[in-house]
């Protein structure tokens, strides 16, 4: 049996996405800056698309710029904010469990003389509204807080947080890295307090090398790419119209009976848990409830190296990720699992399980039998 449970890393594409993007390569081809009529064609998928995933956030199409992906949209709006708000102070506030497509972005506005706050977080991985409050300051320009932690599920605050960031500072700019959120949770940009928010395809069973990020209207930013002035001006370059039509139609269709949908994830996630907790010598990392996702499971096993059960793992067909997997070429421990406090010996055993729309119950007890007969052996080699 193959077991996929590494849907935060990357998702099987939806049959019927899959279909309209082969027909877009083959087909309806047309450049959507072209002025004959197969570029017309192509340039009303991409404003189909604009329109599909406003309905689901409830804002204007035109708030919405298709990127290549999270680290694009991330990237456009860290840095562009800030340079285009400079004038105003040159303080950024963050977190300590951010995804590296934030992180890299702030050190390298650092590196231009921006000042970047790092917030702490609890042990479930949330931060303090006290703290984010002390740390705002006049000349803060800019706070970035992802909404769902890509390694234990982690749920910000996000409402209150933009409550309290508009309150000190009307002026300041709220940026939501969503890239694990959006899909698994109703996000309202506009009643929430959300200026900028960030989402990439293929977490939603959409393509890869796609995403987009809700700009609100009021916010001034400068783009990162120059040229044709495609987007209106804010991202030049030929439109991915297969990957921007398969974005929108995934959009649309994660958020067809959105509830029946997260409740059957959210199902799977509470019965792997109290599965695992059956198992000797494991640790939950990852909440049930409201404040965590309903996607992701972090697992810390004693006396197991995270790489050796991965990989034993994978023998059994059974896939699952050691940490982020846009960072995983450069293997390192995890900050986010340091921030949590987990114990020193757990932080090099610690798997992440993250499940999607293609999952069943009969995979995780696969899974179980599998861990159980694999752990005893593994920890007989383990060498601390």
């Amino acid at each position: 049996m193959e077991v996929y449970f590494d849907n935060s890393a990357t998702t099987r594409v939806l049959d019927e996405v899959k279909d309209l993007t082969v027909k877009l390569m083959t087909e309806d081809y047309g450049n959507p800056s072209a002025r004959h009529r197969k570029g017309m064609e192509a340039e009303q998928y991409v404003k189909n698309a604009a329109s599909q995933i406003a309905k689901t956030l409830k804002v204007k199409e035109k708030e919405i710029l298709f990127t290549s992906g999270g680290t694009e949209s991330n990237n456009m709006a860290l840095i562009g904010t800030a340079l285009a708000n400079q004038r105003a102070g040159k303080h950024i506030i963050s977190t300590r469990i951010e995804h590296a497509s934030v992180y890299q972005p702030l050190a390298f506005l650092e590196s231009l003389g921006f000042e970047v706050t790092y917030l702490s977080v609890d042990s479930e991985g949330h931060i303090s509204l006290e703290e984010l409050e002390q740390s705002i300051r006049p000349d803060t320009i800019l706070v970035s807080v992802m909404y769902v932690n890509n390694e234990i599920g982690a749920i910000e605050p996000i409402e209150e947080i933009a409550s309290l960031v508009h309150g000190k500072g009307k002026n300041i700019i709220f940026h939501v890295d969503a890239i694990q959120a959006y899909g698994k949770i109703v996000i309202r940009p506009k009643k929430q307090g959300i200026d900028l928010l960030s989402v990439s395809g293929h977490k939603i069973h959409g393509p890869k090398g796609v995403g987009f990020l809700y700009i609100d209207e009021k916010v001034k930013i400068k783009p990162l790419l120059y040229g044709g002035g495609q987007q209106r001006d804010l991202r030049s370059g030929t439109e991915n119209v297969p990957g921007i039509a398969g974005l929108g139609l995934a959009a649309q269709e994660m958020y067809r009976d959105h509830e029946a949908k997260i409740g059957k994830i959210t199902g799977l996630k509470d019965y792997f848990i109290d599965r695992a907790l059956e198992l000797e010598d494991v640790t939950v990392n990852s909440q049930k409830g409201g404040l965590s996702a309903p996607q992701i499971v972090s697992l810390s096993f004693k006396g197991v190296r995270s790489e050796v059960l991965l990989h034993a793992l994978e023998d059994k067909e059974i896939y699952v990720s050691s940490g982020s997997a846009c960072s995983s070429n450069h293997p390192a421990i995890s900050g986010t699992l340091k921030a949590v406090g987990v114990k020193k010996e757990l932080l090099d055993s610690t798997l992440r399980f993250s499940f999607g729309l293609f999952n069943t119950k009969e995979e995780i007890d696969y899974c179980m039998d599998v861990l159980k007969e694999l752990l005893p052996v593994l920890r007989r080699y383990y060498r601390a």
